[in-house]
């Protein structure tokens, strides 16, 4: 018989009440192995949590459902016996990735526009890759770096005089800074893993390496931003901050269009290859890249608001009496077993004769005891968006409750999405009276029809109060607010308390996703170029903070395949 090797399991579906202790999970996951075993000895090294998370729905059975990784010495009999027997036991890939290094000579340095999840994860695998010293990408980004960006969004808070370069969607880490910090993704690269691992390595606290929900908050993202911008330059990154860039300089070559530079606020600055993060708000960007003929099409994106309820409320619709282990307000010093209760909802129409493709309605960013944040980045504006710390420990929680927008409801030209949120935006601007006061409304008011209600339990979070309360109908178009309501009442069943008369619809969420897709290849070249890169959510293939990493990396490794370093 072949000698014992060393090998990794992960360990799927370990319940146990939620009283239990780490020790109890890794113990149970030990003795489903050991059972699956048939004959001889094997030694378990190592047991570690992988990924653990809350089953409250039979209350008051109350579980967690863990994923443990074990390290053991078996013989390769034993591993296909352990995998025959046990469907719960499955051999661990540790998600580890390697680069190729291609020879096409590069003119110049790389530029990155745009310093959120997609071009700093772009910037961190070329800079770690050979793409260093006086070949380090140079970084420009139209918003501040995250000290002065956290700073203009306080004077925005307190003056009601917003920054267009500086906000909650623009500035270094991208729209996503200000935000829950959701890290979860449903794309299933394992090279996710190793992206949650770098933001560790940057300041996130370990547990995001197991909880199956992971999240960083405002405030650690912060931190971990300023950290991969010193590792950066430590590696030869040049940063440019309050830096827009207003044009392109393009050549014909036999590949395609060649961007030779960009033009910025700074300047003109020479270019080998540019990677395109801008964010899902660079409506300016859109429209340049049109005048140059690059292909930019409108796609499907969703608008609505964002709802608000006691945090508590959810708690105790979520967990029953098992609430009371949970995050609340003000519990300073106490033991929390469970973490603040989070949802998930959606509904879609079943189809008719009349209406074959019926649109959905669903949650997006779901932020546990957080806030409504102003996102605007345009004077005159109105824009939503939620945002939790770390901590999850605010009284409220809140998340944005979306219908979906068909590219038929605005026309094919590209910008027409654009002024679509736009006009929106604009619309809750003049309502609130012209100093982004958000318009407000009680669920109660919104589902009956009328308005004048004011908030009672649920206290609205938006600039500490500053909301208008308001008749939403007249902002949001009728297909909008129909599914709306539609949804509420359903959402109701699963959540008892969902669609609480006191409970407060906010607005406009207009900035869900990017309207428009940057066109590209499987290379991740623009279409029609031959060193252009557009990336990430802005350019319309990601949607969150981890998904908009991935695509950073992944253009990083053609780009490492192809140029030379």
């Amino acid at each position: 018989m072949k000698a014992n090797q060393p090998r990794q399991f992960l360990v799927r579906d370990v319940r146990l009440p939620y009283t239990a202790a780490e020790q109890d999970v890794l113990e149970r996951a030990k003795q489903v192995f050991c059972r699956a075993v048939k004959g001889g000895e094997v030694q378990i090294t190592e047991a570690a949590l992988y990924k653990t998370s809350v089953d409250a729905r039979k209350k008051p059975d109350v579980q967690t459902v863990s994923t443990v990784l074990l390290h053991v010495n078996c013989t390769e009999r034993q591993e296909k016996t352990v995998l025959s027997r046990e469907p719960r036991i499955t051999p661990f890939d540790p998600g580890s990735f390697s680069t190729e290094h291609g020879d096409e000579p590069l003119e110049g340095r790389p530029v990155i526009v745009g310093f959120g999840p997609a071009g700093m994860f772009c910037a961190l695998c070329l800079c770690e890759n050979g793409f260093v010293g006086d070949r380090a990408p140079i970084i420009v980004e139209r918003g501040d770096d995250v000290e002065a960006r956290a700073a203009a969004l306080r004077r925005f808070y307190l003056t009601k005089q917003l920054d267009p370069s500086s906000n909650i969607q623009f500035g270094a880490g991208g729209a996503g800074t200000f935000s829950d910090g959701k890290l979860v993704t449903r794309v299933g690269d394992p090279k996710c893993g190793w992206i949650l691992r770098r933001f560790v390595e940057f300041g996130a606290p370990e547990e995001i390496l197991v909880r199956a929900k992971p999240h960083v908050g405002t405030d650690i993202l912060l931190r971990v931003v300023a950290n991969i911008r010193e590792h950066l330059r430590a590696h030869g990154c040049e940063f440019r901050f309050r830096c827009t860039v207003r044009d392109l300089r393009l050549t014909m070559r036999a590949g395609g269009r060649h961007v030779t530079s960009v033009l910025t606020d700074d300047g003109e600055i020479p270019c080998g290859l540019l990677v395109l993060a801008p964010g899902h708000s660079a409506r300016d960007t859109y429209r340049m890249l049109l005048d140059h003929g690059l292909d930019v099409q409108p796609k499907p994106f969703s608008v609505g608001v964002r709802i608000e309820h006691l945090q508590s409320d959810l708690n105790v619709a979520a967990y029953g009496d098992a609430a009371r282990d949970t995050l609340a307000c003000g519990a300073v010093g106490k033991a929390v077993l469970l973490p603040p209760a989070e949802y998930t909802v959606s509904h879609r129409p079943k189809p008719t004769a009349d209406d074959p493709d019926p649109r959905g309605v669903y949650s997006f960013c779901m932020c546990p005891g957080g806030e409504v944040m102003a996102a605007a980045s345009e004077e005159g504006g109105v824009v939503v968006n939620g945002m939790s710390r770390s901590a999850r420990d605010g009284r409220n929680a809140n998340a944005a409750l979306a219908v979906s927008v068909r590219t038929s409801d605005y026309g094919a030209d590209p910008m027409a999405a654009i002024a679509y949120q736009r006009t929106l935006e604009r619309a809750a601007f003049g309502v609130g009276g012209g100093d982004y006061r958000a318009p407000c409304q009680t669920v109660g008011d919104f589902l009956n029809g009328t308005s004048g209600a004011e908030p009672s339990r649920v206290l609205p979070t938006y600039m500490d109060g500053h909301v208008c309360m308001t008749d939403l109908h007249q902002i949001l178009p009728g297909f909008v607010t129909s599914l709306l309501a539609d949804g509420l009442r359903r959402f109701e069943r699963q959540y008892p308390g969902f669609s609480a008369p006191h409970a407060l619809l906010t607005g406009v969420e207009t900035r869900t996703s990017a309207p428009v897709r940057i066109v590209r290849g499987e290379t991740f070249l623009a279409y029609g170029t031959e060193n252009l890169y557009p990336i990430g959510e802005g350019a319309g293939y990601a949607g969150g903070i981890t998904s908009a990493a991935l695509d950073g990396l992944n253009a990083a490794l053609c780009i490492l395949a192809r140029w030379r370093t």
